[in-house]
């Protein structure tokens, strides 16, 4: 009886053997069911024979590659991850909403899988960790807030030609330092980008009627600070509105070719308009 049950064992593993031997022969062209099939059997054996099972393969998550530039406002970004995955426009909005100004732009790694939100609030994560703690200790030494920076950065990330390939931002700290300059002394701001952000355009400059358009963002009628950031502004713009140069003048333009033209008096302002905008 020991034999017969001996040989019926025998017998049994020689089938089961020989099955896992036609299945990878046949398998090299074979489905994914094949391919479960096999693996189902070699497992069986594993078992019959005392051996650790090999792990079943690891297949790596599909990613996606996003780059969010300097400067780009909400609706940019919502624009731009709803054509290059699988978000909608929508969902990245909401997600996004109140949060102007904090998605820090950067290349990420995300997962196709992500949901809008889950992105959105890796790039908040970014910015905090981006904002150290020594930028946050001298913005609090200049009796300012987090807010009060990114608004202001905001708009000189949209005023500045700033390089950030190679990190030059002069431009950007006087500019910076003209803002700052105005605020003290109750001058409006004046910032053609505010209004581009009220009317989403990318206009340099804009007509005597879009200067009266009624919003608390238009600072030609109103002054002091915009309410919020009007972009989300890269690490060089952070850092113009930290620190911000000390100069004289209260007015600047930018010519055609990017280059910027500074004042110190309206007067001269006017004759520098005149000379590199006609």
């Amino acid at each position: 009886m020991a034999k017969l049950l001996k040989k019926i064992v025998f017998l049994l593993l020689a089938v089961i053997l020989f099955f896992c031997l036609y299945s990878k022969i046949v398998n090299t062209h074979s489905s994914d069911d094949d391919f479960a099939n096999s693996s189902r059997s070699e497992r069986l054996l594993d078992r019959l024979f005392g051996r650790e099972p090999k792990p079943d393969p690891i297949i790596p998550a599909a990613e996606i590659t996003i780059r969010i530039p300097e400067g780009w406002t909400n609706d940019d970004i919502a624009t731009y991850l709803a054509k290059t995955g699988p978000w909608l426009a929508a969902d990245v909005l909401e997600a996004a909403k109140g949060k102007e100004g904090y998605l820090f732009p950067d290349t990420y790694r995300v997962y196709a899988s992500s949901t809008a939100a889950s992105v959105v609030d890796k790039m908040l994560k970014n910015f905090d960790a981006k904002l150290t703690d020594e930028l946050r200790a001298d913005i609090t030494k200049q009796g300012k807030t987090v807010e009060d920076i990114i608004i202001m950065a905001s708009l000189i990330e949209k005023e500045a030609p700033i390089n950030y390939n190679k990190e030059e931002a002069e431009d950007a700290r006087i500019i910076s330092g003209i803002f700052w300059n105005r605020l003290k002394i109750g001058q409006g701001l004046q910032s053609d980008a505010t209004l581009s952000y009220i009317l989403k355009d990318k206009e340099d400059q804009h007509s005597g009627a879009d200067l009266q358009i009624d919003s608390l963002y238009n600072t030609y009628k109103y002054r002091g600070l915009p309410p919020g950031p009007i972009a989300n502004p890269g690490l060089l713009a952070i850092r113009a509105a930290i620190y911000p140069a000390t100069t004289k003048y209260y007015y600047f333009l930018t010519t055609p070719d990017r280059q910027v033209i500074y004042a110190k008096t309206y007067e001269e302002h006017l004759q520098n308009k005149y000379k590199y905008l006609k």
